[in-house]
């Protein structure tokens, strides 16, 4: 581990996860367990354009097969972290009961169906009951799940499911709205569509009017 990086683990305690392990030296772990998966998808890439009938030796795809393992180990990247490590501590004391709302948070992810692209915005909101996070960490769970191969239904319930267990609030919802390559590139090709998902626990599932309020400050 280079020295900063260790004076750093040594000398700031909120750099640590709950069981006393540096987050820098885990975080530095599993980046290097995988980019050690490279010189493996270097070749697969390779194969696979031999497969499409290209010439990977070529110029303009020399390097192609290295670049598309790194894109693809960026795009998956959530794989190798976690919320208890990304929250790192930002959770705060707060006497505040009413709704906390982030809306449109760029999202990106990866269709694990055709491992072709969807994108687009998340809105997430909770009810404290004497705890808030860090409104930034709202966005980094976002990243946590959707850098993975995904489906939207299911990133939806995990990022609710989330906030949910890192703060215990009154209630969580959570709005995604995604446009999806596997409709717009290949298949019904409706370039126009968007899916919509909701998850909603505790108060916002139990109270309609709460529910309603929600929904219309993420879709006005």
């Amino acid at each position: 581990m280079p020295p900063v990086a260790a004076a750093v683990c040594n000398s700031i305690a909120s750099t640590k996860n709950e069981n006393g392990e540096c987050i820098i030296k885990k975080v530095q772990k599993d980046t290097t367990i995988r980019e050690d998966k490279l010189p493996d998808m270097t070749e697969c890439y390779k194969s696979l354009l031999q497969s499409l009938g290209e010439n990977p030796e070529r110029e303009g795809l020399l390097k192609t097969p290295e670049r598309a393992s790194k894109a693809m180990l960026f795009f998956t990247k959530g794989y190798s972290q976690s919320v208890e490590e990304v929250l790192n501590d930002a959770i705060f004391t707060e006497d505040h009961d009413e709704m906390v709302l982030v809306k449109d948070i760029e999202m990106f992810s990866m269709c694990e169906h055709h491992m072709v692209p969807f994108y687009g915005k998340v809105s997430i909101a909770y009810l404290p009951q004497g705890k808030i996070l860090g409104l930034s960490k709202l966005a980094r769970i976002v990243e946590i799940f959707s850098r993975r191969l995904q489906v939207q239904e299911r990133m939806t319930k995990q990022i609710a499911q989330a906030v949910f267990d890192a703060v215990n609030p009154a209630g969580v919802a959570v709005f995604i709205e995604g446009v999806h390559m596997c409709m717009v590139m290949r298949g019904v090709q409706k370039i126009n569509s968007k899916t919509i998902t909701c998850t909603t626990l505790g108060s916002f599932k139990e109270d309609s009017k709460l529910r309603k309020e929600f929904l219309h400050l993420v879709q006005n």
